[in-house]
């Protein structure tokens, strides 16, 4: 796959394109990019994505708080892992977003890509306040421009995959329904950062994790089964989100525990993919409860790794 990241780069001509913001590159991302390989094949033409960096809602609301589901690294490993030929990360400025409608065909569509195909979902808008859209498309489908490839609305209705779907059960701690609208296990990337080491006095030494990008969304409170990736290798874990009622926290941590593991790696970077929730954050009374509810969840930890 040859990526573009940025906003001059040579024609792609004759391509089959489709564009979006591909936020989470989830399994309804992946059946347009299914159809624009397979035109491809048809047409004998390069398979094209387009996105944008930053996420357009940062720019067109920047005062918006907006929470995304792949940072622009992840959503290029995830394009990568798909079999396009081209992607294309466009810069999304203030001057692009007011380009008018028909601006945004003459002189972003054809003039960079002089498709052959443009394959695009029938609520796609584009343009200064959004006023572009697919009957737009159509008018300059009929003038011979490049073939209009529609993905019409009871598709996307009857998946009811959306990256909005996603975010919320993601925020509502529902990992196994936004694991199985992604099409894969959610996941993100954290720095090992010092915390107020309690839980190595119960026998339960954590990794502290600070975000890499502020924007990534994390989900809701409460306990995961989760696999660990640190220098390469797999490892098995729990992970806590939340304040940790019982000592009195006060700022939301994201908390680690590496099943038989005890190296000090800070300043290290994890990838958490999450597997399965446990249960709901809870206070206990006392650390003695808190360390037995823990042997619990590690347990069930270890009988889910165990099971094929």
């Amino acid at each position: 796959m040859q990526i573009h990241q940025t906003d001059h780069f040579d024609a792609i001509n004759h391509a089959i394109i489709t564009i979006g913001t591909f936020d989470g590159v989830h399994s309804g991302h992946q059946k347009i990019i299914s159809t624009i390989k397979e035109l491809a094949k048809t047409y004998s033409g390069p398979s094209v994505i387009i996105s944008f960096d930053p996420h357009p809602r940062t720019v067109i609301q920047p005062d918006a708080l907006l929470q995304i589901i792949t940072t622009l690294p992840e959503k290029i490993n995830l394009f990568k892992q798909s079999g396009i030929d081209h992607l294309v990360i466009y810069p999304f400025t203030r001057e692009f977003a007011n380009l008018t409608a028909a601006a945004y065909v003459e002189n972003f569509i054809l003039k960079k890509f002089n498709p052959k195909v443009v394959v695009i979902g029938y609520d796609h808008h584009f343009g200064k306040d959004r006023s572009g859209n697919i009957e737009l498309l159509k008018t300059y489908a009929d003038k011979g421009f490049f073939q209009l490839v529609e993905i019409p609305a009871q598709t996307i209705h009857e998946n009811k995959i959306s990256s909005t779907n996603i975010r919320n059960a993601l925020l509502h701690g529902n990992i196994a329904s936004a694991n199985e609208l992604l099409g894969y296990a959610y996941f993100f990337t954290g720095t090992i950062v010092k915390g107020k080491q309690l839980g190595r006095t119960i026998g339960f030494k954590t990794a502290n994790l600070q975000l890499q990008n502020n924007m990534k969304l994390i989900p809701g409170n409460g306990v995961y089964i989760v696999e660990v990736q640190w220098d390469n290798l797999p490892l098995k874990g729990m992970m806590n989100i939340g304040t940790r009622p019982t000592v009195d926290g006060m700022n939301r941590v994201i908390e680690v525990h590496i099943l038989d593991f005890d190296q000090e790696i800070y300043g290290d970077d994890l990838t958490i993919t999450i597997l399965k929730r446990i249960r709901n954050e809870q206070k206990f009374d006392g650390l003695e409860a808190l360390k037995l509810q823990l042997n619990k969840d590690k347990a069930v930890t270890m009988q889910y790794f165990a099971t094929p």
